[in-house]
């Protein structure tokens, strides 16, 4: 799952929206040409994100005779299906969680986009598979505006150069490399899962890469929709991969026993240290601004990055990934005009300098990312071979963020085994 949406206080943060935004429903009387030219977004995304995009949106926006009115708000994917309810809402929400769209469109609140954007040119310049991960029954509601890769494994860039290590290009290069640097003294791997309510995340996301390389894109995909069984040979290969890197004595930091207890926002920090503590860290995009402050201050020469290897050279190289996809709640021409504008590839040229914005396309200028890490980190999504979203969050909520959590946890905390994990995740499928 989308790490901005973990651990927030839902419920009070849509009944507080629900209050502040009461005023903003339909009114009375006919509508004035100033009015019938003003978009509403609704976003929540970061602030630094919001401002870059809002700026280049307005501009081209302001050119085309249209208003732009972008508010912030908290847990959108949460306000948004109240607000439906209560028939007020913007014009364009973005949306992290592909599940929400599918949910919006089955209430029939959405419109597609297939007529409104140009899907010719998006072909040629988006990220194979985030066109896909916006699609509901054939047809295209959800667009991707930006993006984050967590398919990334973070390293101290000093320590790491002078022991002369190298990216691995298979996973059984990373698993080499693990037990190199074991040899040296060093636990290979940082790991930690721990996020409050929300303890267990960095556990899918692990478990995710690790299916979408053994299963494949296909497979992934069938698996996110209940069509391969957790309790299937793909997914338990994957699981012991994860067995063998997370769970062999001295791989990771603390042992096996810690990794329940570790929050996820810390446990890379001993990388930092001026004895490193370990050498690994496999998170998204996002975990560099929870490094100490000292290193942040100077990623390009503290942190350095590597892909996440594809299970065979040359095989299939997917991302796993998370993003904030645009939707059309009013079909409107100035709500149409204005969502062909999102679509253009040069929206984040404002975003991408001052934040932690990666675009989804392809043909961005790389240039315009503020440092060689960024840089790094939207090549690695450039170059895959196709953008997968986020499994968790394309699974229904008492999977996605119930028993894929929590029997997670339990088997990584030794607590029950994988056999009995991986059953009750598969019983946990809600039926049709």
């Amino acid at each position: 799952m989308r790490f901005t949406s973990r651990g927030r206080t839902a419920v009070l943060a849509v009944t507080a929206l629900a209050t502040t935004f009461a005023a903003a429903g339909c009114g009375g009387g006919e509508e004035t040409e100033a009015e019938a030219n003003e978009v509403t977004i609704w976003s929540s995304v970061d602030q630094p994100v919001q401002d870059g995009l809002e700026s280049v949106l307005t501009a081209k926006a302001e050119e085309a005779g249209y208003t732009i009115n972008w508010q912030k708000v908290d847990a959108i994917d949460q306000l948004i299906m109240t607000k439906l309810q209560a028939n007020d809402t913007p014009d364009i929400a973005l949306i992290p969680q592909p599940g929400v769209v599918k949910n919006i469109v089955s209430r029939g609140a959405g419109f597609p986009l297939d007529d409104v954007v140009d899907m010719a040119a998006l072909e040629e310049t988006m990220v194979p598979g985030t066109i896909e991960a916006g699609m509901v029954d054939d047809q295209l509601y959800g667009l991707i505006v930006s993006m984050s890769n967590k398919s990334l494994v973070f390293y101290p860039k000093k320590a790491w150069d002078e022991a002369g290590y190298e990216a691995p290009e298979t996973i059984d290069d990373l698993n080499a490399l693990t037990e190199q640097i074991k040899a040296d003294g060093i636990p290979p791997w940082c790991m930690g899962i721990e996020s409050e309510a929300a303890t267990g995340w960095p556990a899918t996301d692990w478990f995710e890469d690790l299916v979408m390389r053994y299963a494949g894109a296909d497979g992934y995909n069938a698996w996110v929709a209940n069509e391969l069984k957790f309790d299937s040979p793909e997914v338990r290969e994957a699981a012991a991969e994860f067995e063998e890197l997370m769970f062999t004595e001295g791989n990771v930091l603390g042992g096996r026993e810690a990794i329940s207890s570790t929050n996820f926002g810390t446990a890379g920090n001993p990388m930092f240290d001026a004895e490193p503590g370990c050498m690994m860290y496999k998170q998204g995009s996002f975990i560099t601004g929870f490094f100490p402050e000292d290193i942040v201050a100077d990623l390009d020469a503290n942190v350095g990055v590597f892909g996440f290897p594809p299970a065979e050279a040359g095989g299939e190289s997917p991302i796993l990934g998370a993003g904030d996809l645009a939707v059309m709640l009013d079909d409107s021409e100035a709500t149409k005009a204005v969502m062909a504008l999102m679509a253009a590839p040069d929206l984040g040229t404002e975003a991408a300098p001052n934040s932690s914005f990666v675009s989804p396309h392809k043909t961005f200028d790389v240039e315009l990312y503020p440092n060689e890490l960024t840089k790094t980190i939207a090549e690695e999504a450039y170059a895959s071979t196709s953008f997968l979203f986020d499994g968790s969050d394309q699974m229904p909520g008492e999977v996605g963020a119930g028993s894929f959590w929590k029997e997670m946890t339990a088997w990584i905390a030794d607590q029950q085994d994988l056999d009995t994990t991986l059953t009750k995740i598969d019983e946990s499928w809600p039926e049709e």
